[in-house]
């Protein structure tokens, strides 16, 4: 029976696929590679496997969800926005310095998708990224039902090298809600970056957890190495809900001979 190479190359913990192997067997036979020049294309082929399992994992964990990549986002639509700030942060540097990023503006002008393509850039560059709706942040550290349980939770929020809350200010929270996200910042702080979407201005957070004492102390952590890009424009749904629907040619009627 032949020695099957991709089988036992498996049964040792590689990865890549039989049939990548076997091509790669079959061209170093063919062009006449060194063992040398085979063990390095080897350890390519299994590096790439693996970094694209690696970034496959993480991006299921981020749950960025649906999203139109930055291709798309038509920079002319805004009144205002500093666009060059913002190709600055897809640099990253703000992730390797523990810097946070506000994106602030009205609904509906995309503060949503730039917020999602920093995601997406950082889990392109190897990070861990973890994305979600304030609202359902909360929701699921405030459903948890012992201490121990609760801070394992906290610790999901907290360990990511980049979390991204989005919809700061859209739906009211209570005072405990404000203290769990003052306890993810918090720890956060200096260490790991944090981007928030919001439609508030900073002296307007205390709006969204009436009586919470711990805001002040929550925006300072927060501020203290922000770079806040604001967004001056119409919403773009309400555009395009107020553009002439896109008439499309009736198929022609056949006539019966």
């Amino acid at each position: 029976m032949p020695f099957d190479v991709a089988e036992a190359l498996r049964d040792l913990g590689f990865r890549c696929p039989p049939a990548a192997i076997a091509s790669l067997l079959a061209e170093a036979t063919k062009t006449k590679l060194s063992p040398a020049q085979v063990c390095e294309r080897l350890a390519k082929l299994e590096r790439r496997e693996r970094d694209a399992r690696n970034l496959a994992r993480r991006t299921r964990s981020a749950t960025l969800g649906p999203f139109a990549t930055l291709d798309t986002f038509d920079w002319n639509h805004p009144r205002n926005v500093e666009r060059s700030l913002y190709e600055r942060l897809l640099g990253l540097d703000f992730i390797e310095h523990g810097e946070n990023v506000l994106l602030r503006g009205p609904s509906g002008v995309g503060k949503t998708t730039l917020a999602q393509n920093l995601a997406l850039a950082a889990l392109n560059a190897g990070y861990h990224v973890s994305f979600s709706t304030l609202a359902a942040a909360l929701t699921d550290l405030l459903k948890q039902e012992s201490l121990p349980a609760l801070d394992r939770r906290v610790r999901r929020h907290v360990q990511p090298s980049l979390l991204v809350l989005d919809e700061l200010g859209y739906l009211p929270c209570d005072s405990r809600s404000a203290d769990l996200l003052y306890t993810v910042l918090s720890r956060r702080h200096l260490l790991r970056s944090t981007v928030i979407t919001t439609n508030l201005a900073f002296k307007d957070w205390g709006g969204v957890f009436p009586g919470a004492a711990c805001v002040g102390a929550l925006v300072d952590r927060f501020v203290e190495r922000c770079h806040v890009l604001d967004i001056d424009a119409d919403s773009w749904r309400q555009k395009r809900a107020l553009q002439p629907p896109i008439e499309r040619p009736r198929p022609k009627q056949v006539t019966k001979q």
